[in-house]
């Protein structure tokens, strides 16, 4: 994860910025009063639904439930690739 500081970032704003958004970088954007971080819309979105799908009681109970069950029985599906 690049650091940069408020003043190179705004020097290479539009570098800095498609690259996050081509690569899905992180950028830490430091400054005197604190930082902050640039993430693409696709990673921000993915972490949204995480935060909202963790949040979710009901969702979180059967995410429990399920990764407890045995998987010894599961059969293996054929998805046709060789």
């Amino acid at each position: 994860m690049p650091i940069v500081s408020v003043t190179n970032f705004r020097k290479d704003l539009s570098r800095t910025i498609e690259s996050v958004v081509r690569n899905n970088d992180t950028v830490t954007i430091t400054t005197r009063s604190g930082n902050a971080v640039l993430i693409s819309e696709t990673d921000y979105k993915v972490l949204t639904e995480t935060v909202s799908l963790m949040s979710n009681n009901s969702f979180m109970e059967g995410y429990k439930e399920a990764k407890e069950q045995d998987r010894s029985t599961y059969e293996e599906l054929d998805w046709g690739e060789e």
